[in-house]
């Protein structure tokens, strides 16, 4: 009887965690099939908000721009990352612990400092102009490094190193070892950390609202500066029905990666 009220009390643990997560996101999923602007009131079915998001000349230039000021940082954010992880892990024991404490400053940090730190050096270089899109790269990359580097060292710990070494005994160069070797081993990290640098770089705003030229906008830096009223509520829906094929995109991407890992587990 304890047994059964111990496992019954888990998984209704587990169930009110996963619908506080998800609540609001299906939430906004819902409503973005309603023809209402406002959450609270109902209505009936529609594509409205997907039609206007679609159409709109305003959200979608954004939306795209977003999309891909996101891959440049994290294509960038990732090699760097995955770079600094080898560097760390084949460091000195005493090297490697002051790099990876130091990595890990900018994950701990408050980004509002990450953020005014890039602002004053662009101020102090006189020739890095706010209105160009370096310093909104570097900010976001300072931001999304780290977080590679935390998901490419535990993998880079579970390889099998006698590979490595045995690549080289066999006349391979360090650099024919590292791209035949060592980083297919680490693949999964390394897609980890692209996938949390795409979603790091489209949801902050801290940072990006400090560093970006005044006449860029992304998703946040734009819904922040909305103001009320009709025309703003029908922008503010448009989005409801963004985030749903944005929520649908991840689900997708993460069943199919399950699915993947589990074939994979099973064919070895």
């Amino acid at each position: 009887m304890v047994k059964k009220l111990a496992s019954i009390s888990k998984y209704l643990f587990l169930c009110l965690v996963l619908l506080f997560v998800y609540a609001p996101i299906l939430i906004l999923v819902v409503y973005s099939f309603v023809d209402t602007n406002t959450i609270g009131k109902w209505g009936e079915f529609t594509w409205e908000h997907y039609i206007y998001l679609f159409e709109s000349e305003k959200i979608m230039p954004i939306v795209w721009q977003t999309a891909l000021m996101a891959l440049i940082v994290a294509v960038l954010s990732t090699i760097l990352g995955t770079l600094g992880a080898i560097g760390i892990f084949y460091s000195k024991r005493k090297t490697s612990a002051l790099l990876s404490g130091v990595s890990q400053i900018p994950v701990i940090n408050a980004e509002i400092v990450t953020a005014l730190s890039i602002a004053v050096m662009v101020s102090a270089i006189g020739f890095l102009s706010k209105e160009t899109y370096l310093p909104l790269i570097c900010g976001l990359m300072t931001l999304c490094t780290p977080f590679v580097v935390l998901s490419v060292i535990p993998k880079l710990k579970q390889m099998d190193n006698n590979l490595y070494e045995a690549a080289l005994d066999l006349g391979a160069t360090p650099t024919q070892a590292l791209f035949k070797v060592v980083i297919p081993q680490i693949l999964p990290g390394i897609f980890s950390g692209f996938l949390l640098s795409v979603t790091l770089s489209l949801d902050d705003y801290v940072i990006t609202a400090y560093t970006k030229p005044s006449s860029f906008d992304t998703i946040s830096t734009y819904l922040y500066s909305l103001n009320k009223g009709g025309a703003t509520a029908r922008i503010k829906a448009a989005f409801w029905a963004l985030t749903a094929i944005i929520f649908l995109i991840i689900v997708i991407v993460v069943i199919v990666a399950n699915i993947r890992a589990i074939k994979a587990k099973q064919e070895s």
